[in-house]
């Protein structure tokens, strides 16, 4: 095909709005893209249309990306289109470090050592007291070196961008200054350290600076909403004074402003780049009709530019809404859900359950697991996978105590402060105190779950019920996806199930600014775009936090998608509010025992016979009170008065092992109560 064949087979498929993007010749040009509108699509002929016209060279073309995955993506694509050159396309620090890498070479240094962990550092500094919690610290020794900060600018800057500081203004300083130190004592950088050397390198060789420029002249940068101010600057020296840059983002997908990013660069690109141009992409071309009406009203105040998506697709079911009474009941929904939407014709991987947590996702993936649907814990936000989860389950494993006591010394460990190592380099997500608190809480869950249904408990019984039945390396890539709402960035499935939608998660309890409450929203716009034929939405009545069970109330983003969906049907608001308050009262008559109806005088009796036989045959044992049953089934044993072993089995708490073990008991106290009450 000749050049020009080329440059019009680019073209071909393309909506106005796409091939606007892909030929304008305003340079710098700023991409602003929707969920959903082609962004990688326009991003990629871009570079190919302007390869093909000559405009561009791929020799001298930068392409920067956020991960490694979406670099891949990125030459796959543009070789489909028939760029075969070589073209570099790479994140800020892949790129930065390559560039040292051969700055280093030419002038015969020892390249420094890379610190790809910075937990151990920070622990040590901190010292024996440990006033903080390290992982809070890594958090903002790396949030400080994305705005560039000196030490002893960091307690106003951290002030002034109302940051939860681990430690007082000058415990930072003086942590900031020893780390410094101690990466200058011993040759070290660490991965902030890598954009930062090569920006002063820049700044300072101007031989150095001119190869760069002369190697690279045409840029091009994805997902620009997520750049921090030392990317910013590392990319305006790389760019010079020149203007052939063009970047892609969407402002309304801006939710990593905890870890430095700032999306005013994008917002305001005209201002950095006077003379700039500016395209939209607006159509929405992944979701329904009334998925869109969605994430169009989650946005109405998230403080995003008021970019509307439009919608290309026809209509399709409307998003439901579904309550639970706890979160147990939640996710036994959920998996049957699942089951029930494959039908014959779609893939297990047609489907996600996405959560605001990483603790979320164990009850999740335990419910999938017990009716045999294949699953995957997506990135490295897995449970299993987070410091602190590795750091307890080191501590179970090392502990002379049986598993039930080494798991009881762990749950009083969730009233003080988590500690745990830093999570990779590439995690999708800094967790705070209370979410890794969560963590570990969702740890003891499954532990106990385990050691309800185990005659011999044990360390490794317990991991090989952890293998068998999570699935989160399941070789089969046909399995539902389990995943946080930003590990889903950048994916889609044509069914969503979005899960834990309540006020302290969705938005979460911690987001009290402005700026976080409109993040929040922006995250859970993130969420409800990825989904393209079918959103289910559910949140529950009361959720577990390791042993407390406590109320919840449905998220208030929840109203949005009620009252798309009541428009849609033509019901008048106030019917979506009334059903609101009645699905509230309902559920609370359904919460945990300690909520529900009091028993009858003789349930009553029973109920606390079975509670004293309880704690004698804990004592017995030697074990917690709540490993024999907990009061949820001694209840139900009350009220339902089961007459044989079956009718034990259908009891909620009840399995095969404890039956066994006591079932003779419980239905011998059922008949005796029962007997003497006349029953």
């Amino acid at each position: 095909m000749d050049a020009d064949g080329l440059v019009e087979d680019l073209l071909n498929d393309l909506t106005p709005a796409q091939l606007e993007a892909v030929t304008s010749t305003d340079s710098p040009l700023c991409i602003l893209a929707g969920a959903g509108s082609g962004k990688t699509r326009v991003l990629t002929r871009r570079i190919a249309h302007r390869v093909a016209a000559g405009t561009a060279e791929p020799a001298h073309v930068m392409a920067v990306t956020f991960t490694r995955k979406a670099a891949g993506e990125l030459h796959d694509r543009l070789q489909a289109l028939g760029i075969r050159e070589h073209l570099m396309a790479g994140t800020f620090h892949g790129i930065a470090y390559g560039q040292l890498r051969s700055l280093w070479a030419d002038r015969g240094h020892t390249p420094p050592k890379l610190l790809d962990r910075k937990i151990g550092v920070i622990a040590r500094l901190l010292g024996s007291t440990r006033a903080a919690d390290p992982l809070d610290v890594v958090t903002e020794v790396e949030w400080a070196a994305a705005r560039m900060l000196e030490p002893d600018a960091y307690p106003g800057a951290a002030a002034a961008a109302g940051r939860r500081i681990p430690l007082d203004g000058q415990g930072m300083v003086n942590v900031l200054r020893a780390y410094d130190e101690h990466k200058r004592r011993q040759r070290l950088i660490d991965f902030d350290d890598l954009l930062l050397r090569c920006l002063r390198e820049l700044e300072s060789d101007p031989e150095f600076v001119a190869r760069q420029r002369w190697r690279f002249r045409h840029f091009f940068v994805d997902e620009f909403q997520d750049v921090n101010p030392l990317q910013f600057a590392l990319l305006r020296t790389w760019l010079g004074d020149r203007s052939d840059l063009c970047v892609v983002g969407d402002p309304n997908q801006a939710i990593y402003s905890w870890n430095g990013a700032d999306a005013s660069y994008l917002r305001a690109f005209e201002r950095h780049f006077p003379g700039a141009g500016t395209a939209s992409l607006a159509e929405n071309h992944r979701s329904t009709r009334q998925i869109v009406a969605v994430a169009n009203a989650v946005l109405r105040h998230a403080g995003g530019l008021g970019m509307k998506l439009r919608p290309t697709l026809t209509a399709g079911d409307p998003p439901t809404v579904t309550a639970h009474a706890t979160d147990r009941d939640e996710a036994t929904a959920i998996a049957r859900a699942v089951r029930e939407a494959r039908g014959t014709h779609r893939r297990w991987s047609d489907q996600a359950v996405l959560v605001r947590t990483n603790a979320q996702t164990a009850l999740i993936a335990q419910a999938l697991g017990r009716v045999d649907v294949p699953h995957r814990v997506r990135g490295g936000g897995a449970l299993l996978q987070q410091p602190e989860v590795r750091k307890a389950m080191d501590g179970l494993r090392r502990s002379a105590s049986p598993f039930e006591v080494a798991l009881v010394d762990l749950a009083a460990e969730l009233d003080g402060p988590i500690e745990g190592e830093e999570a990779a380099a590439d995690a999708e997500e800094t967790l705070g105190e209370e979410e890794r608190k969560a963590n570990v809480a969702a740890l003891v869950r499954l532990a106990r779950t385990y050691v309800a249904d185990e005659p011999t408990p044990s360390f490794a019984g317990f991991q090989q019920w952890l293998a068998a039945g999570r699935g989160d390396d399941a070789p089969n890539h046909d399995a539902v996806d389990v995943a946080t709402f930003h590990a889903a960035k950048g994916l889609e499935w044509p069914v969503v199930h979005l899960a834990g939608l309540e006020a302290g998660l969705v938005p979460i309890s911690y987001a009290r600014t402005i700026a976080a409450s409109e993040e929040e929203q922006r995250l859970f716009y993130v969420a409800v775009t990825r989904a393209e034929r079918q959103l289910h939405c559910h949140w529950a009545s009361q959720r577990t936090f390791g042993t407390r069970a406590m109320s919840r109330d449905r998220s208030p983003y929840l109203d949005a998608v009620e009252l798309v969906v009541a428009t849609e049907r033509g019901e008048p608001p106030t019917n979506v509010r009334a059903r609101i308050a009645r699905d509230r009262r309902r559920l609370q008559a359904a919460r945990s025992p300690g909520d529900a109806e009091p028993l009858s005088s003789d349930d009553q009796h029973l109920f606390e016979a079975l509670r004293a036989w309880r704690l004698e045959t804990a004592r017995a044992a030697d074990v917690p009170a709540y490993v024999i049953f907990p009061d949820r089934t001694l209840r139900a044993v009350a009220t339902s008065r089961p007459s044989d072993h079956q009718d034990l089995l259908a009891l909620p708490g009840v399995g095969k092992v404890k039956a066994s073990r006591y079932g003779d008991d419980l239905l011998s106290m059922v008949s005796r109560k029962s007997a003497t009450s006349g029953a």
